[in-house]
């Protein structure tokens, strides 16, 4: 009997040792993901069921990229992309958070409505949860699954809903869901966001309708920190700021069920309300701006 059990404590501790590994590999490849890039964004439409549909012009554009590590604890890392426009201009732009067998996820409906719920933790064992996040810190999407170490290969893959990408929501009103399929993958010299997108017409009581379907490249290049330099001053003199807005954030995410947001207030999108603030705004500044866009049900 003695035995046995010393064969099974040892054969727990290789498996507790193997998956504390794995773990340490995953985080080591969210943290390639940062760095200054040179970005290449890519999509082409492949794909229409309708023989009438009008294939889309194809879109493609190049950014200069710093990707900031801004929080790192056990089982969480959370990335900041700051873009880098003419004039050494800083944009502050999307947010990546990464979390170690999270049961905490929000999936987005449609109507800028998303719906928060917890997941077995059975389903999220081994797994990083993306929560992926617009320029405000206002929720874009999420999705759960585990990265892949093989055969020289490094990536995360996962199908989550989404609203429409900027780069169309201004411009089309034809479908109102993306269902993105990410793939995330560490490169040699930086990293590839490879997207095979379902652009959906979801309705009320009906079954989602296959619009067009999206094949999209975001080819990230690392070059050095110092073309970088103007984010990196940036984020210094405003991280102050944002570190209060994600705080409120949570204090919103903390919820189960759906959150609802008006896409205008006084005439502007709320990233626009942001302008007005700076790191002496204080809290409830900030929560009253977050406030004024939900819809109470």
């Amino acid at each position: 009997m003695k035995k046995h059990i010393v064969i099974i404590a040892c054969a727990f501790s290789l498996f507790s040792m193997s998956a504390q590994n794995k773990k340490s590999q995953d985080v080591e490849a969210i943290k390639r993901m940062c760095g200054c890039y040179e970005v290449i964004f890519k999509y082409t439409e492949t794909f229409a069921p309708e023989i009438d549909y009008e294939k889309k012009l194809d879109y493609s554009a190049t950014a200069l990229e710093w990707a900031k590590l801004i929080e790192e604890e056990d089982g969480k890392l959370s990335i900041q992309h700051l873009l880098i426009v003419s004039d050494n201009m800083v944009i502050k732009h999307w947010r990546q958070d990464w979390f170690y067998e999270n049961d905490n996820v929000f999936a987005y409906k449609k109507d800028n409505t998303w719906t928060f719920n917890k997941l077995k933790e059975e389903e999220v064992k081994g797994q990083w949860t993306q929560k992926v996040y617009q320029v405000d810190d206002s929720p874009r999407y999420s999705g759960s699954a585990t990265w892949v170490h093989f055969d020289g290969k490094n990536y995360w893959e996962n199908d989550t809903d989404a609203p429409l990408p900027r780069r169309e929501y201004s411009k089309r009103d034809d479908y109102n869901v993306m269902k993105r399929g990410n793939r995330q993958e560490i490169s040699n010299d930086g990293w590839i966001h490879e997207q095979d997108n379902d652009k959906i017409i979801r309705e009320a009581n009906m079954e989602d309708m296959l619009l067009a379907q999206e094949k999209g490249y975001n080819i990230y290049k690392k070059v050095d920190d110092s073309k970088c330099k103007a984010a990196e001053v940036w984020w210094e003199e405003n991280q102050k700021l944002w570190n209060k807005v994600r705080s409120v954030w949570d204090e919103v995410y903390d919820r189960q069920g759906d959150l609802t947001f008006r896409t205008m207030v006084n005439d502007k999108p709320m990233y626009k309300h942001f302008y007005t603030l700076n790191n002496r705004s204080s809290r409830k500044e900030i929560r009253a701006v977050i406030d004024s866009f939900i819809i109470v049900n």
